[in-house]
């Protein structure tokens, strides 16, 4: 058999190294991508949290500004509160900021508080009555329901904005009094706060 002439050998080894290349990539990428795949994703998860507002109609005016008292005098008011939440809660009322008199007036003020619908800050005219937030009390009795926790009246709340309203009534309660103990009430003075809070469940 006739050997190939040295330029034919030559000529080979320079086709063969191309292909020999070639084969190599190819192996390559085949062992890259021999396994099949497949992915699913869940996107956009995010967690916030919920919000809860308290306001009320009485644009930072006192609700009660009672002066020169007389015995058994009387008066009622009321006021509008809002909630509005994205997440249902509990409004409780309590009291706050007791002024504690010398004379021991605040032991014959006494305050209720009832709620229902209808009225404003401006008017009690369109109150109904849905029932008793706070039975008649001294202002010291009220006093002792100083927090969240003990506060009284409690309304449910749902997701949402709603409005109740709450006519106060206070009155200079003088029975049982000697004409001395009614004497010694002259130029006292006294007051405390309401505050209503919203809580979240």
């Amino acid at each position: 058999m006739k050997q190939p002439s040295r330029r034919a050998r030559r000529i080979g080894t320079a086709i063969t190294t191309p292909i020999a290349i070639v084969a190599a990539a190819a192996m390559v990428w085949q062992s890259s991508y021999a396994a099949f795949t497949g992915t699913t994703r869940n996107s956009g998860n995010s967690w916030s949290t919920g919000s809860v507002a308290l306001t009320d109609d009485d644009a930072g005016s006192a609700r009660f500004q009672a002066t020169n008292l007389v015995p058994e005098a009387t008066e009622t008011k009321c006021i509008a509160v809002t909630a509005n939440a994205s997440v249902p809660g509990v409004v409780k009322a309590y009291a706050v900021n007791p002024m504690i008199s010398a004379a021991g007036l605040e032991n014959y003020i006494k305050v209720s508080v009832e709620y229902g619908t209808g009225a404003t800050f401006g008017s009690c005219d369109n109150f109904v009555l849905g029932g008793t937030s706070i039975p008649q009390m001294s202002l010291t009795t009220l006093a002792t329901y100083s927090n969240y926790a003990n506060g009284a009246g409690n309304w449910p709340v749902v997701a949402g904005t709603q409005t109740r309203s709450y006519r106060i009534t206070w009155k200079f309660d003088t029975a049982g009094l000697t004409q001395s103990q009614l004497d010694g009430l002259q130029g006292a003075q006294t007051g405390i706060d309401f505050q209503w809070e919203l809580q979240s469940n």
